[in-house]
């Protein structure tokens, strides 16, 4: 019993330190518990045969068919435009649509798909788009609450009751509460967000500040990096290229853009100039003017060595940040957002391929309100974080058009007419309505009608193939179920669950189940503050079971408890992946989530704790 809670003490301590990835915390914690022989293999590796992970693949790869075929870009733009520029509509009908898709697909790629919509449609309405992005997130989590497909703890709750011999959940089970807690958060987050989310990004008069260029420029701070060295004809840079000389590794530096004199054309009026991104093979000709970012004294370094002279020399001081407009022409600059699935999550920057695959350059990160731009090559991109990259319209065009890890929100007009296998969009829709049919009616069962529709997503071009629809699964989220569960089977065998069961009916089952209602409810919120919604309700759902069997009452309205106390959690950034996905697009600091989704998840447990029992009675 000691080793057990033990391991499972520094498991939750790890996860919320988040230095170490939670799937990578779940493994070891599980892989410990085998070695010390509190787990059989066979019981170890029980969790990945589960039915509730083989339902998560099947529904990522279900969600990801929704995605491909431009489906929920459909239903969510033309649903969105009836709001016009009217503020409240538009908050109305992003959360609406929001809880709609979030009811059937995951909340992560529901978020994914309406955040660069959002963007657009709170630019044309004149509206901070930071006082929809925190409700776009927690409106995913209220949509799972309304089917038992939308969300992972609605999954646990359902095995936990089908283990003990309960009967299992039916698909609309959920929807009873779904609505309550639809209603409370609407309700709720409008006057929570206009009064504090309503004044970022306002500017004097009012209106919502375009991101131009030269905006993004300007709050990453480029200018302050940027320098313009001009190639002399004496120069050993002429006719060598930035790989040959391995510039990047020897001065730490980078040269994104060359601007060149075009041959032959010439103008009383204006330069005649080219502008060129910068790759590793471009050749270096004489009198090109190099864009290069980097610290000063590595560029001064560099500008020596290869006999460069400064532009803009004001007062004898070298190294004046240009002033000239920056990435102008057909090369321009973007915020692109990481998503939890991205296999780029925990790469280097370095080694993340984007000059390779899309042509562009990483010029800086944002993380957390916190700007990364000195020794970018060495950093690991991380879950949330805001890229600014650099290239052609027409290649941010492609990423945009073929990327599925990450959301660009840089200039958003044209996302919401964008899809890759549009034709394909209303079999997607058919799909889906016959998984829930099947679900609805059992006419099927639940894995079987959700891997069904999965493989007839690949089958019917949904998705381009197999290795597209591997791409959809969140393998972080998979592995983090799969490998926690055992952890259920180890609290049963050592009776920790009993125990912790027992002092709970022992210190609050004596004032009666409302209370121990209650007390099971503010433990996992309070949990799922620091840990995974997923990770929370797999630690709770069996204490809660072994509790309402220990005090004699229906498990059902317990478990409710806990799956409504872990999905409704807004009051961090990180309990959930999409209240971090949010977190840097929209600016927001952590104090932000305590302000609007603290008072919010308050309202929801005292609601609650008096509803619950009035819909599965005691």
């Amino acid at each position: 019993m000691i080793l057990t809670i033990v391991v499972l003490a520094l498991a939750i301590v790890f996860f919320v330190s988040g230095k170490v990835r939670s799937d990578i915390v779940a493994l070891g914690a599980l892989i410990t518990l085998m070695i010390f022989g509190v787990l059989t293999p066979s019981e170890g590796l029980s969790g990945f045969s589960n039915s509730i992970v083989v339902m998560m693949i099947g529904l990522f790869v279900v969600g990801g068919g929704i995605f491909q075929t431009g489906l929920a870009n459909i239903v969510s733009n033309r649903i969105l435009k009836l709001a016009g520029n009217r503020p409240f509509a538009l908050y109305l009908l992003v959360m609406l649509t929001t809880v709609f898709l979030g009811s059937f697909v995951s909340n992560t790629g529901t978020v994914a798909v309406m955040l660069p919509i959002v963007v657009s449609l709170a630019a044309g309405a004149k509206m901070s788009a930071s006082r929809l992005l925190m409700p776009l997130a927690f409106a995913s989590s209220l949509g799972g609450m309304m089917t038992l497909i939308g969300t992972p703890p609605n999954l646990v709750i359902n095995d936990e009751l089908i283990k003990n011999g309960y009967e299992g959940l039916s698909f609309f089970s959920f929807s009873s509460v779904g609505i309550i807690c639809v209603i409370l958060g609407v309700a709720a987050l409008w006057p929570l967000s206009n009064l504090f989310l309503s004044k970022k990004e306002i500017d004097d008069k009012g209106k919502k500040k375009a991101k131009s260029v030269m905006d993004l420029a300007n709050e990453y701070q480029i200018s302050e990096n940027l320098y313009r060295l001009r190639v002399r004809k004496s120069s050993s840079l002429v006719f060598k290229s930035a790989r040959g000389l391995d510039i990047a590794n020897n001065y730490h530096i980078n040269i994104l853009e060359i601007r060149r004199k075009e041959e032959g054309k010439k103008s009383l009026f204006a330069k005649s100039l080219s502008h060129k991104m910068a790759d590793p093979n471009t050749v270096i000709f004489a009198d090109d003017v190099l864009y290069v970012m980097g610290s000063f004294e590595n560029i001064k370094l560099f500008a020596e060595k290869y006999k460069l002279a400064w532009i803009e020399v004001k007062d004898g001081e070298e190294g004046i940040p240009s002033s000239e407009k920056f990435a102008a022409g057909d090369i321009g600059i973007a915020e692109v957002v990481i998503l939890s699935n991205s296999m780029l999550v925990n790469q280097k920057v370095k080694d993340s391929g984007f000059r390779e695959k899309y042509r562009v350059n990483i010029l800086g990160i944002q993380r957390r309100n916190k700007y990364i731009l000195k020794y970018l090559k060495e950093e690991k991109i991380q879950s949330g974080d805001v890229l600014l990259v650099q290239g052609k319209w027409k290649d941010i065009e492609i990423m945009r058009e073929k990327a599925s890890e990450f959301v660009i929100i840089g200039h958003p007009d044209q996302e919401a007419s964008k899809a890759l296998i549009v034709e394909k969009a209303p079999l997607a829709a058919l799909i889906l309505a016959a998984m829930v049919a099947a679900m609805v009616f059992n006419l099927l069962p639940a894995v079987t009608s959700v891997m069904l529709a999965a493989l007839l997503m690949i089958l019917t071009g949904c998705l381009h193939n197999v290795e597209e629809a591997y791409k959809t699964i969140n393998w972080e989220s998979i592995v983090l179920i799969g490998a926690m569960l055992p952890m259920s089977i180890a609290l049963e065998k050592t009776g920790i669950s009993i125990g912790i069961a027992n002092l709970l009916v022992d210190n609050l089952g004596s004032f009666g189940p409302g209370f121990l209602l209650g007390g099971i409810y503010l433990a996992t919120s309070a949990l799922t503050m620091f840990i995974s919604n997923s990770a929370t309700a797999v630690l709770f759902a069996p204490i809660a079971m072994q509790s309402a069997i220990e005090m004699g009452v229906s498990p059902y309205p317990m478990l409710f408890a806990v799956t409504v106390a872990a999905s409704m959690c807004f009051a961090s950034p990180f309990s959930t992946p999409p209240n971090a996905l949010v977190m840097s697009a929209g600016r927001y600091k952590f104090m932000d989530y305590v302000k609007v989704g603290l008072p919010v998840q308050i309202l929801f447990a005292v609601v609650m704790i008096i509803v619950l029992p009035l819909i599965w009675p005691f």
